[in-house]
């Protein structure tokens, strides 16, 4: 049994071991002729044709590299021309609607509040229009202070556009931007003096072009955008008003109608803000009612009745009405004169963003150490030349 298993072994190694046999033979006679040669040459240059491959490989990689490159910086000022395009049709837009929005006609059955919405949108997000307003009266008052004061509105705020009219152009300026709204032009030309016109002209220009009104009788310290404190976002700003008076004394009621009082030789602010809108609102209104009951020659040399009518007094109850109305200001907690009391540095409450009275009211000497320096925007001097303008008729 042993010897025929051992038998079967060998057959099949015999069988595995000639063919192995037959193929090293072939092998050993196909490296001895010519083609063996050229396999030999062939396996020898075989690295340096890698190495070469390799080169071409890179040389090709450095050249799709470059084309990217290039498709890169192609797309690049596509991306460029496409957004200077759709920034250019963006700017139309606006200049087609803002042709729109003055060519609708203000509805006649709409309130007079509706109708100064309709005719001047606030925009809480808009930046303060660069306009300097001013206004001085038809007769000669251009003495050498107020000329330097021009100049220095001029040279500290050279990106402004710096408007001075004078009366006729003020009632030029309003027949151009409230000729919808015939409540507004009537009550303007029925106010009774120079010094109400004023007053009211100054609501009226910023309700309708926004920008800084600025009595003749200011000299500016600062520029204009040094006003917005750094650690105040300007978006989140919609006026800027400073402190008239903070009285420390009982006998303030003789001089003021509040205690605490809002100046109004210097107001900077959105075109459209409510606050503006409701003086106008209230300033028309009272005057018609006096006009209908013959009531408007009454009390023109009493400060405390221009004050209420057209002046700080009333400017500082429409303020804290719109500080103390929810829906328009956002404000939880009543606001009073106390808010304001010794104030010494800016405070925004809602979008009212209110500054010392020594900001737009600096002492006309300041020293190098003194802690407010900063805070001096304005000098004003409080010349009331309307009042002392010649006497025409009907004032």
């Amino acid at each position: 049994m042993a010897k025929a298993k051992k038998g079967v072994f060998l057959k099949r190694a015999l069988f595995l071991a000639v063919p192995a046999i037959i193929a090293l033979v072939l092998l050993i006679r196909f490296l001895n002729n010519s083609k063996a040669a050229d396999l030999q040459n062939l396996l020898q240059n075989l690295p340096k044709e890698i190495s070469q491959s390799i080169n071409s490989a890179a040389s090709n990689q450095k050249s799709d590299a470059d084309l990217l490159k290039q498709f890169e910086a192609l797309a690049a000022d596509i991306k460029k021309k496409h957004e200077e395009q759709a920034r250019q049709f963006e700017k139309e837009r606006k200049a087609l609607q803002k042709q729109i929005h003055e060519l609708k006609q203000v509805p006649e059955q709409a309130t007079l509040r509706e109708k100064l919405v309709y005719a001047f949108r606030y925009d809480t997000k808009r930046k303060f229009p660069a306009y300097i307003w001013q206004i001085k009266p038809n007769f000669d008052s251009d003495s050498e202070d107020i000329l330097v004061w021009e100049r220095n509105w001029d040279d500290k705020n050279p990106g402004f556009v710096h408007e001075i009219t004078n009366e006729d152009m003020a009632e030029t300026l309003v027949r151009h931007f409230y000729s919808s709204i015939p409540d507004v032009l009537e009550a303007y030309e029925s106010l009774p003096s120079k010094v109400l016109k004023v007053d009211f002209f100054k609501y009226l220009i910023l309700l309708a072009r926004g920008g800084v009104f600025a009595d003749m009788d200011t000299n500016p310290l600062q520029p204009v955008p040094n006003w917005i404190p750094e650690n105040i976002e300007p978006h989140k700003i919609g006026i800027i008003v400073g402190v008239e008076h903070d009285a420390s004394s009982p006998d303030w009621r003789s001089r003021y109608i509040r205690r605490l009082q809002f100046g109004t030789w210097i107001i900077q602010s959105k075109p459209g803000h409510p606050i503006i809108r409701e003086v106008v609102a209230k300033i028309t209104e009272v005057t018609l009612k006096r006009k209908k009951e013959n009531n408007l020659n009454t009390n023109l040399r009493n400060d405390l009745n221009i004050m209420s009518w057209t002046g700080s007094g009333l400017w500082t109850d429409v303020i804290f009405s719109y500080f103390n109305d929810y829906m328009r200001s956002g404000i939880l907690q009543k606001i009073t004169w106390k808010e304001f009391h010794g104030l010494v540095k800016p405070k925004l409450l809602s979008d009212v963003l209110v500054f010392p009275s020594f900001s737009f009211n600096a002492p006309s000497i300041i020293k190098k150490d003194d802690p407010n320096r900063s805070l001096y925007f304005i000098t004003h001097k409080g010349r009331k030349s309307w009042k002392t303008a010649p006497k025409v008729e009907g004032n």
